[in-house]
């Protein structure tokens, strides 16, 4: 999905922000926090959806800072 922003493990060590579908991260971080808290600002800014990785390399958690297409009801 080309609307994401993906905090994915870097296998030299470290974290890396990467959009969806990019080869390339636009950043590189030393600690989980630091990236997701970048990219939550990122995410943000383009109204895109934040998914935070795990070490593992499996999703943790998503957050959608967009428009989103099936709120949740109540």
């Amino acid at each position: 999905m080309a609307n994401t922003t993906h905090v994915v493990p870097d296998s030299k060590g470290g974290w890396n922000i990467k959009g969806g579908g990019a080869q390339r991260s636009s950043s590189h971080h030393d600690t989980k926090q630091s990236a997701v808290d970048r990219a939550r600002e990122i995410s943000q800014n383009k109204g895109s959806e934040l998914v935070i990785h795990n070490k593992d390399g499996k999703i943790g958690s998503k957050d959608s800072h967009g428009n989103d297409k099936f709120p949740p009801r109540g």
